[in-house]
């Protein structure tokens, strides 16, 4: 091991030869400085990608299991009926016998049903489309939605059949830009309802895998379910440049808790038997599990990183060959001071150190600028998405899914990722300097001396 003295020596000898070429030497550093900023900046933005995805399955519940009606193909056999007697249209989905039957399954401590549809809403000249949703009380709390004012659906309203509704942030301010929604009368189909609470706003959920589509909270009406089923009922018929369609569906989805994450997939499997009996094998449902997305979800996160951070991992390497090429200019230049120093009894560590050592500070600096700039990326990022949301989307794909994912990321510093790609960077300076330093170390002393 070589003595500290001697270290320091070759350290402050690295840095002056490195200042007495600074264009050279800071041109030499940029493949270094942009591979470890691309290593920090891809890992930020693949971890805000994934705690955005991660966050939206979390929102469904970790505790749930959704089970949803699926809509089959027109030409099915179920477009006909699907065997449940005398039918008028499309006739598929989860039944409220489905809902019975599934709340009475042991480990399930709570069960929502849910029917929706989407329909125009009226106030005075305001006619905004919505979706409607008929639920009961506890439907706030397995979505977890809070109030902004007033209240949500109570038991008593569904009982009684009232004409009362919840409008969700959105819809209410494009109903209500200038009054007091609380109190008022919106008109769907052909009645009015009472709007007796409004909705605290929530970010729109993406879609999330192949069962579940996107869904904007702000958007909603709620109304009880009793009311729904009475005042606008299981079948929906739809006109349509001369065009004719009608679908019955008595509930859209029924989401269900259990007490323990353990009782979750078990749960699920008796809840998949259960309905395929009951439906005797139609598909026309689907159970979806927030817990199982959130598994999956989070080994996507893993192998999203592995390859972003793969793919600027090579910027790195090419990084190091810049270095080794330079190093490789920089001893043909320095021949004759290679050999004066041997001829003066440097030994070839002593030569190898002084190179290496070169390389070492060269990979090391541009490494620390690039993590500096590393720890910028989120604010950098948020100047991005300012840019491109002001002066890049026009109100037509500012809500498209693809510019709504890209303006609600927000990139999440992988502290991990800090030290690794400057160790990095100084490996790099190290394995690309190796061949440098031991082609100035094995020169013919006498052929170096003759040099010009």
């Amino acid at each position: 091991m070589l003595p500290f003295g001697n270290t320091l020596r070759a350290i402050r000898l690295a840095f002056k030869s490195l200042l007495l070429h600074k264009l050279r030497s800071g041109l030499t550093m940029l493949g270094i400085v942009f591979g470890v900023f691309s290593v920090i900046a891809m890992l930020a933005i693949g971890e805000g990608a994934s705690a955005q995805a991660q966050q939206q399955v979390l929102a469904l519940g970790a505790t749930n299991i959704i089970v949803l009606s699926v809509k089959p193909p027109a030409d099915s056999a179920q477009a006909s009926g699907g065997g449940r007697g005398r039918s008028f249209g499309l006739q598929y989905g989860l039944l409220r016998s489905d809902y019975r039957l599934l709340r009475g399954l042991p480990k399930i401590v709570g069960a929502v049903p849910i029917r929706e549809i989407f329909s125009e809403t009226r106030y005075l000249q305001k006619t905004p489309n919505a979706r409607v949703v008929g639920c009961t009380s506890q439907y706030p709390d397995m979505n977890h939605l809070t109030m902004q004012r007033g209240r949500f659906i109570a038991d008593a309203d569904e009982d009684k059949l009232l004409n009362v509704c919840v409008l969700g942030a959105g819809i209410a301010a494009e109903l209500f830009p200038f009054e007091d929604p609380i109190g008022k009368a919106v008109q769907i189909k052909t009645y009015r309802y009472e709007v007796i609470g409004i909705t605290q706003e929530r970010t729109a959920s993406a879609a999330i895998g192949g069962s579940m589509s996107g869904q904007d909270y702000n958007k909603d009406i709620y109304i009880p379910l009793k009311t729904f089923q009475v005042r606008i009922g299981d079948r929906v018929a739809t006109a349509q440049a001369g065009s004719f369609s009608a679908e019955q569906v008595e509930l859209n989805q029924i989401t269900i808790q259990v007490r323990d994450q353990k009782d979750v997939l078990p749960t699920a499997e008796v809840i998949k038997e259960s309905l395929a009996r009951t439906h005797a094998g139609k598909k026309d449902w689907d159970v979806v599990v927030p817990l199982e997305l959130l598994r999956q979800a989070d080994q996507i996160r893993q192998i999203f990183n592995i390859v972003l951070g793969s793919i600027a991992a090579i910027s790195l390497v090419v990084g190091g060959i810049g270095i080794m090429n330079i190093m490789l200019a920089t001893v043909t230049e320095r021949t004759r001071e290679i050999g004066i120093r041997r001829a003066l009894g440097a030994r070839r560590t002593d030569i190898v150190q002084q190179f290496l050592t070169e390389t070492i500070v060269l990979a090391g600096a541009g490494g620390l600028i690039g993590v500096l700039m590393g720890l910028a990326t989120p604010v950098a990022f948020e100047g991005i998405q300012w840019v491109v949301e002001n002066f890049v989307l026009d109100s037509g794909t500012q809500n498209s899914p693809l510019s709504k994912m890209f303006t609600d990321m927000h990139p999440k510093i992988n502290w991990f990722s800090l030290p690794i790609a400057f160790g990095i960077s100084v490996g790099i300076g190290i394995i690309f300097g190796i061949y440098p330093a031991r082609a100035a170390a094995y020169m013919d002393p006498i052929e170096a001396l003759r040099h010009e």
